[in-house]
């Protein structure tokens, strides 16, 4: 009796056992993965050349809507500076997208000399591929010289390149590095079509919503309006008189006052779009048509926006920071921007997307504004510095022609004029640094592959360290005393180390944004991690920055 008890408590254990088994195998079979909560859409906004202080120099006059929207509802970390030197559009937007610095990402300027094959490179360049969209060689364009990955090429790894990312501007690498190596497509301005092109990087043809864009001719439409002040003249009290001296004129113009009249450009000279403020209407124009023709947000993943802004750096070039000009270009990118925010709350809705906004660099005072007020200041007479280098050189060491360039404030070197003549490359460089120094405007020059050994402070140091880039940056750097410019010409432009160049605005509103704001400095590098911590993805490949805990709910 004993036995068949234990026999029956046996087999009662094993069926409970076996039942037990599959609904534990039916119980964790998962149906559907549980889904990552992530925004329908990410939109990153660069407005370029657009310093920290336009914020709040223009604040009283911005609409609730537009920048004032994004101040109040978003979240600013105010004290964001550019990490490295020079300051430069490509520099900028590279380092955005990819959280590194120049030294990294290998975008070291607009422009770099490669002395292996003894010319020129452009930032984006690519003669392997064609133009798409347009007979011009505008196209010639590709990411090929960006040396890691962007935040969206890590979003679309992290969705198996399910998620769409679309990347436009005016300027061709104010798109594409933005948009990164992987891009479903990025678009920019033809000057010779008026029209948005791309490159054989991307795709084969334009898609038909972009045929569609051009076909509507909006350039001609903003030529025919002219360029007349949105308020009254007289309003404009933060600002310099509408005539200066030291203001670049339009091509025909007697004076740089308004209005400024563009109907003669009509379908004549397509480039003078960039030096419109309608440019950047232009561009917000074209990035809603991509989001209805991209669907983007209605994929069932997180696409990304990449907006670049490039009116604003024309204009502030040609007029400067403290001219009407760059103040009704703000006060109608204000307007720009408020109309842009409606459309994303109409088709996306409001709280489903991720807006960050930033610049990619600042712009210096106009060395003439800032004698007229007399502030330090002045044009720097660059060209010289290579004809009486080179004399120097051939005078005291016997080597003929032996720099290459000077550009993006280095000087580059000629190894191979040097190891023929037999001459010491470390002396001619120590005399070429003695010769920098004594000239009016610069404030020290520096051996760039020996910066340990340089007195300079440290904050100047580590901003030379990490836009030294050991394939593609010079011998020497030179760096400018505060407030000069290396020009003599009318208007202004960018490159120093010094805050009006280098102090950003980085805000960022909406999906997983908790607003307010932060004096703690940050910097520049720290955009694309913090966006990828709230999108959950891997932070880009030569990613050094750090992320903005505060702004995360």
């Amino acid at each position: 009796m004993k036995f068949k008890y234990f026999y029956f408590l046996f087999l009662i254990a094993i069926g409970t056992s076996a039942f037990a088994q599959k609904k534990a195998i039916k119980t964790h079979t998962p149906v559907y993965p549980v889904k990552i909560e992530r925004p329908k859409l990410v939109v990153g906004m660069v407005i370029d050349q657009m310093r920290w202080d336009y914020l709040y120099r223009y604040y009283e006059r911005y609409s609730n809507g537009g920048f004032r929207r994004v101040l109040n509802d978003g979240f600013s970390a105010e004290n964001t500076i550019i990490p490295y030197t020079p300051t430069i559009t490509a520099c900028g937007h590279a380092s955005i997208y990819t959280g590194s610095v120049p030294a990294i990402n290998g975008i070291i300027g607009n422009n770099w000399f490669d002395p292996q094959i003894g010319r020129d490179v452009y930032c984006v360049e690519d003669k392997s591929v064609k133009t798409i969209g347009s007979t011009s060689n505008e196209g010639w364009m590709s990411p090929k010289n960006l040396l890691v990955t962007t935040m969206t090429d890590q979003l679309r790894m992290a969705t198996n390149f399910r998620s769409k990312v679309i990347s436009i501007s005016i300027k061709d690498r104010g798109a594409i590095l933005p948009g990164g190596h992987t891009a479903n497509g990025s678009f920019w301005y033809d000057d010779a079509s008026g029209n948005f092109i791309t490159s054989s990087h991307y795709m084969t043809e334009l898609p038909e919503w972009v045929k569609q864009f051009n076909a509507e001719k909006w350039p001609d439409k903003f030529f025919a309006q002219d360029w007349n002040t949105i308020y009254p003249i007289e309003s404009y009290i933060n600002s310099t008189a509408d005539a200066k001296p030291y203001e670049r004129l339009f091509k025909g113009e007697q004076a740089s006052t308004f209005p400024h009249l563009f109907k003669q450009y009509v379908k004549k000279n397509y480039s003078m779009l960039a030096s419109m403020p309608q440019g950047n209407s232009y561009t917000l124009e074209m990035a809603k048509s991509a989001i209805v023709g991209e669907k983007l947000g209605q994929t069932g993943n997180s696409d990304f926006l990449a907006i670049s802004l490039s009116s604003t750096d024309y204009v502030g070039h040609q007029f400067g920071p403290n001219s009407i000009e760059a103040e009704d270009t703000y006060l109608r990118l204000d307007k720009d921007l408020e109309s842009f925010f409606a459309y994303l709350d109409k088709t996306i809705g409001k709280g489903n997307y991720l807006f960050f906004l930033t610049a990619d660099h600042g712009s210096t005072p106009v060395p003439a504004f800032s004698k007229e007020n007399k502030m330090p200041g002045n044009g720097l007479a660059t060209r010289k510095f290579k004809t009486e280098m080179d004399s120097l050189i051939l005078k005291n060491f016997k080597v003929k022609s032996a720099i290459f360039t000077i550009m993006n404030n280095q000087v580059i070197f000629d190894m191979d004029a040097i190891k023929t003549a037999n001459a010491d490359y470390r002396q001619i460089k120590q005399a070429c640094i003695d010769y920098l120094v004594k000239q009016d405007g610069i404030l020290n020059a520096v051996d760039i592959k020996n910066l340990n050994n340089a007195t300079i402070p440290e904050e100047i140091r580590m901003k030379l360290i990490n836009g030294y880039n050991a394939r593609r940056s010079g011998d020497i750097y030179y760096i400018i005393d505060a407030g000069w410019y290396p020009s003599l010409g009318p208007g202004t432009g960018h490159s120093a180390w010094n805050p009006y160049d280098s102090h950003i605005p980085a805000l960022f509103m909406g999906w997983g944004v908790k607003p307010g704001k932060t004096n703690k400095q940050y910097y520049m590098t720290d955009i694309a991690p913090t966006v990828s911590a709230l999108l959950h993805i891997q932070e880009p490949s030569g990613s050094v920055g750090k992320v903005i805990t505060e702004l995360i709910k």
